[in-house]
């Protein structure tokens, strides 16, 4: 085969691709892709204008969406709200029955929608074939998930006041669910807010990120043709400052969103009165390594826990925190660790660190890393970027003020800040403004066990790498990481309210 045929094979290979059944989700215009978007159970594209969507790794064209102007949004607001009793009205073991056959439907998809997240999010593929199996995963636990909307039985006996009397304690839905999702899991996160919401009977507007929408466009069309009723999922690619004027459209009875803190801070100073409100934003997580500890597992787990999907993960290790009696023989390990590490061509089975999601994120990512340097820390590996892959950096004696310490890096760094003993660490993992995951390495159980309780994060993993998972264990952030609550039955309490009866 010659060098030029083989070039277009390849390109053939890493090109969008669509199922059967899918046309109305897409026209082709002189051979790009142009994706719709999903209003009143219609693809259409509602706008004249168009978002460029482009593969973070080599910079092409992966396709171009709707940009939504504010009435567009009206129309799906709107078309929530008439719609929000077409999915109330279908029985619960048959909403059920909607998500597993969905969950069959995304199995036998599952190669193109890996294809998707590659090409727009620039995942490696061992990460995006991760996505699409938690994103089935989470569908085929509705029937789990469904059980937190029964409600509850109280008897009136327990107390004076209520004597002669019981209550029904109802679990009712909200209404509409506005949900706001993130570029980083653009398939799973998004499925994980419009699951739950959809199985306690709300209707769903979902705006998609801009960088990566058309893996969840997909989606869309998976759920539609599983049955979901007309016009319960209205799904739109806008920018966030048209949608920023309809936060506070009273038809809206709840907001989840996955994203920024600066973004979660304007989200609720807007909604006002919402009384549910679901903010999943910026993490710092910490891994405290004790004397105690495994070095050679703290070692990998840190290693893995800070590089893989190119630390663009809210859980991810931001911070390593050593003692410093072990902390030569731990930034020893770590290096050997790091320097195993695969990165570049997403499209490699054993790439871990990928490109970052754009230029901005790298600039981000190299700004923090210069600032950290210049104020004495030492670089001893990576530092620098390819494109937009940035390569696996390692970075020791990280002081107290630097910028890397203290904000969100979504980025592949190992950040090393060393301290005297177990409350200094404790002390420095506490100092953020964050508190959404962290960890702690120690065979010590009472040591392991103390630092958890200390720990003022949402989750606290014990002698592994944070990580949410398919959210089978409730996690959610304290400070500047959020509000609420997000997981296997807990998102629903958060998409419905109390009725007592």
């Amino acid at each position: 085969m010659n060098q030029s045929h083989s070039r277009t094979m390849r390109e053939r290979q890493r090109s969008l691709e669509f199922p059967e059944n899918f046309d109305n989700l897409y026209d082709t215009r002189e051979g790009d892709f142009y994706l719709k978007n999903y209003i009143g159970g219609k693809w259409d594209y509602y706008s004249d204008e168009y978002m460029k969507i482009v593969n973070p790794f080599d910079g092409s064209i992966v396709g171009f969406v709707p940009e939504l102007t504010s009435q567009g949004v009206e129309m799906a607001i709107e078309s929530a709200w008439t719609n929000r009793e077409s999915i109330r009205s279908v029985p619960g073991i048959e909403r059920i029955e909607l998500f597993k056959t969905a969950a069959q439907i995304v199995r036998s998809h599952e190669d193109v929608l890996v294809r998707s997240l590659i090409l727009e999010a620039g995942k490696p593929v061992h990460n995006a074939q991760a996505e699409v199996r938690a994103t089935i995963n989470r569908m085929n636990l509705a029937a789990e998930e469904a059980r937190k909307i029964f409600g509850e039985y109280v008897p009136g006996d327990w107390s004076e006041d209520t004597m002669q009397k019981i209550a029904i304690v109802l679990r009712e839905p909200v209404g509409v669910v506005l949900a706001i999702s993130p570029f980083n899991y653009p398939l799973f996160i998004t499925s994980a807010k419009v699951v739950p919401a959809l199985l306690a009977g709300n209707s769903v507007v979902v705006k998609l990120p801009s960088a990566d929408p058309i893996t969840f466009l997909m989606f869309t069309r998976i759920l539609e043709e599983a049955g979901l009723p007309s016009g319960s999922l209205n799904v739109i690619t806008t920018s966030g400052k048209t949608l920023d004027a309809h936060i506070d459209d009273p038809r809206i009875g709840a907001i989840s969103f996955t994203g920024s803190t600066a973004v979660g801070k304007r989200i609720a100073q807007r909604a006002g009165m919402k009384q549910h409100l679901h903010l999943e934003l910026g993490g710092k997580g910490a891994a405290i390594v004790l004397p105690s500890a495994d070095l050679d597992l703290a070692a990998k787990k840190v290693v893995h826990g800070a590089l893989n999907f190119s630390g663009q993960r809210c859980d991810a290790i931001s911070r390593v925190i050593v003692v410093d009696e072990i902390a030569e023989t731990v930034v020893s390990k770590i290096l050997d660790e790091v320097k195993t590490v695969k990165y570049g061509d997403p499209w490699e089975e054993e790439t871990l660190v990928g490109p970052l999601i754009d230029a901005a994120a790298v600039a981000h990512v190299h700004n923090l890393v210069h600032d950290a340097v210049e104020k004495g820390a030492q670089l001893l590996m990576g530092g620098t970027y390819e494109g937009n892959v940035y390569l696996p950096t390692v970075l020791d004696h990280v002081p107290r003020d630097a910028e890397i310490l203290q904000e969100e890096t979504f980025g592949p760094v190992v950040t090393v800040h060393r301290v005297n003993d177990m409350d200094a660490a404790i002390e420095a993992a506490n100092d953020t403004k964050y508190g959404l995951d962290s960890c702690v390495f120690s065979t010590n159980f009472y040591d392991a066990w103390r630092v958890a309780k200390s720990l003022k994060d949402g989750e606290i993993t014990i002698n592994d790498a944070p990580s949410h998972g398919v959210g089978f264990f409730p996690f959610g952030g304290t400070g500047d990481s959020g509000i609420g609550r997000e997981g296997i039955g807990y998102s629903i309490e958060e998409m419905t309210r109390l009725k007592t009866v």
